[in-house]
């Protein structure tokens, strides 16, 4: 069995030190803010989380723009030169073009290395949801898996990721387009707090509404409960944008009422926080498939 790397993007927001423990290649994406472009790098060394949140809570816009065909090429050449397959786990196609320009490296780079197998996978996820998948498909290529077995472990498995979020400002979905004006000026006035998951198409739908931020994190909570699989004996995820108190309050949670033994917590990066906007939290868990009815 020839030696492969699981490759994917920035988007998964893992840490640098996980992703490098994980043996993952990573492709960043990027982030526009203040006339500059600013690589979504996972150490944040290209610009700080704290920076980044800053500056959009002090009014800055920020754009972002997919990994590109250029960028998964050279991220992709020297695994293939060194004689290694490669599987690729990518942020969900319903969300960003980065799983369309990894597909069409892959096609590009079988052309130059006719012996390597490069597989591409639509993760269907995003942000720790993403990442959640490839902290266990390394468990499942640990175990001996080969890339092919492993393709068809993910494609099979990764609408059991949970992901379950809230934002505190509403107007950053009603900018990318999630909710109207009128909805997001009431909702403000009101302290409603929206409840959104990531569908089985790998879309963001809003499941359900609450009055006020500790309802909203208790939401998230809930969803365990009524969806987990074993909580007790999973490694859960928690991202958020800047509000890591509440992250942490949400882990203890975790802990206190399921058992959960592991939880891991990291920022969102600037590329996913562009369109939540500051204090998010998002909680990732294995639980049975994402086909829910809306609320």
């Amino acid at each position: 069995m020839r030696e492969y790397v699981i490759m994917t993007d920035s988007c998964c927001d893992l840490t640098d030190h996980m992703a490098k423990e994980l043996e993952l290649a990573v492709v960043p994406l990027t982030v526009h803010i203040g006339g500059k472009d600013f690589p979504n790098l996972l150490d944040g060394s290209a610009i700080s989380f704290e920076d980044f949140y800053g500056k959009i809570r002090n009014g800055e816009l920020a754009t972002t723009s997919a990994a590109n065909v250029g960028d998964f090429q050279d991220a992709m050449r020297p695994i293939l030169a060194a004689g290694k397959d490669i599987v690729s786990i990518n942020f969900s196609s319903a969300l960003s073009t980065t799983y369309q320009s990894a597909s069409i490296a892959a096609e590009d780079m079988r052309d130059e290395f006719p012996d390597a197998k490069i597989f591409v996978v639509d993760s269907l996820s995003a942000s720790l949801g993403q990442g959640l998948l490839l902290y266990l498909a390394v468990q499942k290529k640990r175990e001996g898996l080969s890339a092919e077995e492993l393709v068809q472990w993910v494609e099979e498995n990764k609408l059991h990721v949970d992901h379950w979020f809230t934002v505190d400002d509403l107007n950053y979905l009603k900018m990318g387009g999630r909710l109207s004006a009128g909805a997001a000026f009431f909702g403000s006035m009101l302290s409603i707090k929206p409840v959104l998951h990531t569908s089985d198409e790998g879309k963001l739908v809003p499941m359900s509404k609450v009055r006020g931020r500790k309802a909203s994190l208790q939401a998230l909570v809930d969803k365990v409960a009524e969806l987990g699989i074993e909580p007790s004996e999973q490694v859960m995820f928690i991202c958020h944008a800047d509000c890591e108190v509440e992250a942490r309050a949400v882990a203890e949670e975790l802990k206190a009422r399921y058992g959960v033994k592991e939880v891991y917590i990291n920022y969102i990066g600037p590329v996913i926080g562009s369109h939540t906007g500051p204090g998010t939290v998002a909680l990732f868990f294995w639980g049975r498939d994402r086909k829910l009815p809306l609320l």
